[in-house]
């Protein structure tokens, strides 16, 4: 095999990697298995990013639709720092995926070309059971690890792919870390992470690729294939801005036939524009889009202490947030009111964990914290006394999460168990209470008769939330299933249901309390 010369410039190093990977690298299956492989230019050009940069690259990310080949594309890196030009001696290197199916997929397919290929074959040893390739010559061993971190711990890795780092749900992920915090002892360490978007910019590639395009660290390079949120998604011409591969070795056809039925059928149109078009969509089920959500915006009534409201209490945790959302009726609109409560010690903390501007929302006034490190329900509970004494607030919905604690705190404050019963009402996290509530609040919102003032914690409960379907297609919000906080989006569900079940008689409503 060839050995890398002692000092080639970036673009020269950049061409004679292009070479390498043409000259011993072979199909691993499919119609034209065991042939050489001819890169594509853009796949050229991912190589040219990556080894052509003058700075030396720590970090690449390569980001397209799915099925354009990204994980063989990774392998063939893989081969060329194990075997070729760019091995080191007695090097490590591994592949990371978030699931061992997924771990197993990049291994198989660089075992396969090291099968097909009669010069790999001479020089790497396979070892199928622990997923390794290893080349004796040159003393590298390439392994495959999946998300047991466990496993990622006392390793020395000079070269990682992250293979699909898209499954990482929210900024942190423990097998990344500790692979990356491992790099330390080498002085020209590569990862290369490729993989489809990831659904939310709260995921830790989004924030991977953000920081990338900001340009800060030219050691960091970044090429994202993707169609423009603008575009129209169905268009071939569109599709082909994320996928480069179309028409070539990926079906035009058949992706044409998923955009088909994307159009047709809307609970697909997500899948397709994250996995395909390679964009930022929640896969999941959100209730309400950012672009409805914002058109609702408008000021509170300014009479709104005068107004007849309902309130809908969602306690949180020792010292997750606590939130009182207060919904008054004036005409045909709702306005809305909204407090939230976080323990003061540690709202820096928070802030950072959930990635969210806690301490500054609380600087502008925009969230109360209550003393100490956890949430004391006598603070809040004399608060709600408060505005049950000095507003019209008629009646307060509540989940029965911690309610024991919350009662024995209003009784504290000086409530009669009595007037505690006939204010506070249960209201039901399933779908029974849930499903006509969130439709109404939902037709609400799509009619523009919700006036939420754009409160920024309330916002990002109502962008972080989705619903779950039960088997007759009824709803109810998730919070296992949200990436963020959303419990802003169970007060104002819960207050605008009591709400319509206290004031509305029309029979079209389905009355929620009597």
């Amino acid at each position: 095999m060839p050995k890398a010369p002692k000092k080639l410039t970036p673009k020269a190093r950049a061409e004679r990697n292009i070479r390498w990977i043409e000259s011993y690298c072979r199909v691993p299956e499919g119609p034209r298995t065991g042939q050489r492989i001819e890169l594509r230019e853009w796949q050229k050009d991912w190589i040219r990013l990556i080894y052509g940069n003058a700075a030396g690259t720590r970090l690449a990310i390569i980001s397209v639709g799915r099925k354009n080949a990204k994980t063989t594309f990774a392998a063939f890196l893989l081969l060329l720092h194990l075997a070729g030009p760019e091995s080191q001696p007695n090097a490590q290197l591994y592949s990371a995926a978030q699931s061992k199916e997924q771990a197993a997929v990049i291994f198989s397919l660089a075992a396969k070309m090291v099968r097909n290929s009669a010069d790999l074959r001479q020089c790497i040893i396979v070892r199928d059971t622990a997923k390794q390739l290893f080349c004796p010559e040159r003393g590298t061993l390439y392994r495959a690890l999946s998300a047991d971190v466990s496993t990622a711990y006392g390793l020395s890795p000079v070269f990682i792919v992250h293979d699909e780092l898209r499954s990482v749900k929210g900024p942190h992920s423990p097998l990344y870390e500790a692979l990356e915090t491992a790099t330390g002892a080498h002085a020209e360490p590569l990862s290369v992470v490729i993989s489809t978007q990831a659904p939310t910019d709260n995921d830790l590639l989004s924030q991977l690729i953000d920081d990338a395009l900001k340009g800060a660290d030219p050691r960091i390079v970044c090429k994202v294939m993707a169609a423009p949120k603008g575009a129209d998604p169905f268009a071939l011409e569109t599709i082909k801005l994320a996928n480069p591969a179309l028409g070539d070795f990926l079906n035009e056809t058949e992706v044409l036939t998923q955009a088909e039925s994307a159009r047709r059928l809307p609970s697909r149109e997500a899948d397709f524009r994250n996995l395909v078009l390679n964009q930022r969509v929640e896969v999941t089920n959100p209730f309400i889009s950012k672009a409805v959500w914002q058109e609702c915006g408008a000021d509170p009534a300014p009479d709104f202490d005068r107004l007849d409201a309902y309130g809908g209490l969602d306690l949180s945790a020792t010292n997750d947030l606590t939130c009182l959302i207060r919904a008054a009726r004036s005409g045909d609109n709702w306005s809305v009111r909204s407090t939230f409560w976080l323990p003061e010690d540690g709202i820096l903390e928070r802030a950072h964990a959930d990635k969210v501007p806690y301490d500054v929302w609380w600087q502008n006034g925009f969230m109360e914290t209550t003393p100490g490190k956890a949430i004391e329900y006598d603070y809040v509970a004399r608060y709600v006394i408060t505005l049950l004494q000095t507003t019209k607030l008629r009646k307060v919905a509540f989940d029965r999460w911690n309610w024991a604690f919350f009662r024995a705190a209003l009784v504290r404050q000086g409530m009669a168990e009595s007037a505690i019963d006939s204010t506070f009402v249960e209201f039901g996290q399933g779908f029974q209470s849930m499903s006509p509530a969130l439709l109404q609040l939902e037709a609400l919102l799509l009619t523009k008769k919700v006036r939420h003032g754009n409160h920024p914690v309330l916002s990002m409960c109502a962008n972080n939330a989705v619903v779950t379907r039960g088997p007759a297609g009824e709803r109810k919000l998730d919070k296992a299933k949200a990436r963020g906080r959303i419990d802003g989006m169970v007060g104002l569900t819960m207050a605008v249901g009591i709400g319509l079940g206290q004031q509305v008689r029309d029979p079209e409503y389905k009355i929620l309390v009597v």
